[in-house]
Formats: C-alpha cells, structure tokens, sequence
C-alpha cells in the first residue's frame, strides 16, 4: 500500500489536533494508492479507543472501485493493534488497518482476522 506524504501527513495532523483522544477516519485508495484522508469524528471522545462516525456517502465510495482503510491515532502507544483493536475490529476484518502514532510520529499498517494481526507494508 503507497501512502504519500500529503495523506500521511493529513491523518498526523488530524491526531495531533484530537489529543488527548485517539483520532480515526478512512484513507481512500485505488489499485493500493492512497489517494486522500477523510477525517472522521471519534464517537467515544477516548483516548483509549475510537468509535468511527463519518459521513454515510464515504461507504459507498466501494461502490466506485475504491478501496477504504480505516485508520486511527495511538497517543503514545506503538502503532500496533492493541488487544481493544483485535476485539473491536468489526467491519475491519482482513481490511487494511492503519495506526499512526503521535509520539514515535510513525504510521503503520496492519490486517486483523480472526485474532491474528499481520503487518501490512506501506510505502510512500
């Protein structure tokens, strides 16, 4: 997966703004390329944990050929899937699970399915 640095940095600086709560939202992609960041609204208001709340016309973006990856801030925490990830993935599953983390200002990408968590390579 390509995330180039304007995507990269929209979703750190969405992370940096929602501290101390965990920020969330979906990166749009086609053929693997991220091509924007949709900011999300963290329904939970936590610090521990997202709730993702975004505008219902982003879901149909699937419809077009695109692909979402949702992803989400950790505030000191590496940027791997925690146990609350694994049990809350949902709709996630198998998808691409992205975590940026606003101390170590590192994103990474994951898969999670079926309790398993496998990384997922990004490049810029």
């Amino acid at each position: 997966m390509t995330i180039s640095p304007q995507v990269r940095e929209a979703i750190a600086a969405h992370a940096r703004e929602e501290q101390p709560n965990e920020s969330c939202g979906l990166v749009v992609l086609r053929g693997g390329v991220a091509e924007r960041y949709e900011r999300g609204r963290n329904a939970a208001s936590s610090p521990y944990r997202f709730e993702l709340d975004v505008d219902p016309e982003l879901w149909f973006l699937e419809d077009d050929g695109y692909e979402l990856a949702v992803v989400h801030s950790h505030i000191s925490s590496p940027p791997r899937p925690s146990r609350t990830d694994v049990e809350n993935v949902g709709l996630w599953q198998g998808k691409p699970y992205l975590i940026y983390c606003v101390a170590r200002d590192e994103l990474a990408g994951w898969t999670i399915a079926d309790g398993a968590i496998e990384p997922l390579a990004l490049g810029a």
